[in-house]
């Protein structure tokens, strides 16, 4: 049996900048040592994380030009530096024909939002479109009165995530919710946030936390990150202005502390932050705006 290629027993390892001056003062140097001083000089401070390698879209964001100019559109996210986008709407288009155009502009489509079908069996054709686009998380972005208001209509919700996202794993997906405000308000005596994140199966039903909604209603996003460690899978980011208003903002120009959640979360297994604006004056410059200031995190 061949011997497993790995780390030489005898080669030192460096794992933080304190090994590396230890070993340098002891004269050890040369090929051994620099390949592992570049790397240990990534990560010198005590828990730091990389700066983001990628930024993503939440497409709602720029609805209004995309009904115009759907390649134009696209283009634009691209230069904007976006690399990862989260659909919504397919706008009239097949899947082959989203393919191609991402496929040119370098493009990605990890996660789309999905209403909830009237009943389970309208799962199957939403999850076989997601298969078809490379969508690898499926979310439930909202949900009407009917279920909202009282305890049991939040129960009711959190049995149908359960059995979407029974399904979306028998179809190889990651099942998510997507949260506004209205989850956090006092129902008797609970929220409806804390029944689905207590009601539904932790490593099924994934958590995209709304950054702004859930600052918008008063919550900390870094507590339900302290509470839910490795269930939130995705992020929207968007800021908000200073209270009582907390108006929606281009991310960077209001109140919410990215570069601290956005460590924290990806310490936990968060895996995208996609870039919103419900209601932008210029979607494209909006963007570009909350792009660039992602860049800096």
């Amino acid at each position: 049996m061949p011997e497993m290629m790995g780390h030489d027993d005898k080669e030192p390892r460096i794992t933080s900048r304190r090994d590396a001056l230890r070993l340098m003062a002891a004269g050890v140097a040369g090929s051994v040592l620099l390949p592992q001083l570049a790397q240990a000089s990534r990560f010198a401070d005590v828990g730091a994380v990389p700066r983001i390698d990628r930024i993503g879209l939440q497409m709602y964001t720029v609805r209004a030009a995309l009904s115009k100019d759907i390649e134009g559109t696209v283009a634009a996210i691209a230069k904007a530096g976006i690399t990862e986008l989260e659909f919504f709407n397919p706008f009239g288009k097949d899947v082959a024909w989203w393919q191609a155009l991402l496929k040119q502009h370098g493009l990605t489509a990890p996660s789309a939002h999905e209403a909830l079908p009237k009943t389970d069996d309208g799962w199957k054709p939403i999850f076989e479109r997601a298969q078809g686009m490379g969508h690898k998380l499926v979310v439930v972005p909202y949900v009407g009165d009917e279920f909202r208001g009282s305890k049991a209509n939040w129960q009711r919700l959190a049995d149908r995530l359960n059995a979407g996202a029974t399904m979306a794993k028998a179809a190889g997906l990651q099942f998510g919710y997507h949260n506004h405000d209205f989850e956090f308000a006092p129902v008797d005596g609970t929220t409806g946030y804390e029944i689905l994140t207590t009601q539904t199966d932790k490593d099924l039903v994934k958590l995209e936390l709304d950054l702004y909604w859930a600052v918008k209603a008063g919550q900390d996003p870094l507590a339900i990150m302290k509470r839910w460690p490795g269930r939130i899978v995705a992020v929207h980011v968007k800021d908000a202005g200073p209270a009582p208003e907390r108006k929606m903002m281009d991310v960077g120009t209001g109140t919410i502390d990215f570069k601290s959640i956005l460590a924290t979360g990806r310490k936990q297994g968060l895996r995208h932050w996609f870039i919103e604006h419900d209601n932008p004056t210029d979607a494209i410059a909006s963007i570009t705006a909350s792009a660039a200031a992602m860049k800096t995190l």
